[in-house]
């Protein structure tokens, strides 16, 4: 059963999107919220598995809510919840405004729909965030690569990343998240467990200080370990 937590500052909107997700027997919506600011409180006391923000193009609040939400301010010693994994977040944006999707993504979305999406799309895609994969369309997934290809700084991290960064199993998890693939897809083509997969995937964004594997990819793409096709 995936928790849900609905962020919308229309309450139409938050009404439809709790009844589409309360029909789902394996979704439950356990809060809403109407803006940034509120969202990171309920967050933090519900411990959802996915936020679900509908956010309005060039929402700085939001942006930085999600930032908050992905990489909260741990309070408590390290051995204290310390396997608590955070939120993850879906945001359904104008992907036809590509800074805005992509402001999401690099602030820690782990997905991002259009706010056009059906239903069915919608609940496939609270349920992949779940897990921990990522959901972009296939228009973000191609302007996000072109930009990779016209950008010319690297990756930016606190201190350099060095080909033996990463242990053997470590690259191959890369490379496969790097081309698309699921926890699951991984698992069983590397023929390992899908907890193992997520513990590689836990390292490698450790290793890398990212937040999603929308920012791994990015990486991969960027560090050249992955050269875009033609």
């Amino acid at each position: 059963m995936a928790s849900v937590l609905i962020v919308s500052d229309q309450s139409l909107q938050r009404l439809g999107l709790r009844m589409l997700l309360a029909a789902e027997p394996d979704l439950t919506v356990v809060g809403e919220a109407a803006r940034g600011a509120e969202v990171v409180r309920l967050s933090a006391s519900l411990r959802p598995d996915v936020v679900l923000m509908a956010i309005p193009p060039f929402d700085a609040e939001c942006i930085e809510a999600i930032r908050r939400i992905t990489r909260p301010v741990r309070l408590l010693p390290a051995s204290a919840g310390a396997d608590q994994v955070p939120p993850r977040v879906l945001v359904l944006a104008s992907t036809s405004r590509e800074g805005h999707a992509q402001a999401a993504l690099r602030a820690g979305a782990g997905g991002v729909l259009p706010h056009d999406a059906g239903p069915d799309q919608l609940t496939a895609a609270v349920r992949i965030v779940a897990t921990g994969d990522a959901v972009i369309t296939p228009g973000l997934t191609r302007a996000l690569i072109d930009a990779v290809r016209e950008q010319r700084t690297p990756y930016p991290l606190d201190q350099p990343i060095g080909s033996d960064t990463f242990t053997g199993r470590e690259r191959d998890v890369l490379l496969a998240v790097a081309s698309g693939w699921s926890n699951a897809e991984i698992a069983a083509r590397l023929c390992i467990a899908p907890a193992t997969v997520k513990s590689h995937v836990s390292h490698i964004l450790a290793k890398i200080r990212a937040r999603s594997r929308v920012q791994a990819v990015t990486y991969a793409y960027e560090s050249g370990l992955v050269q875009p096709a033609a």
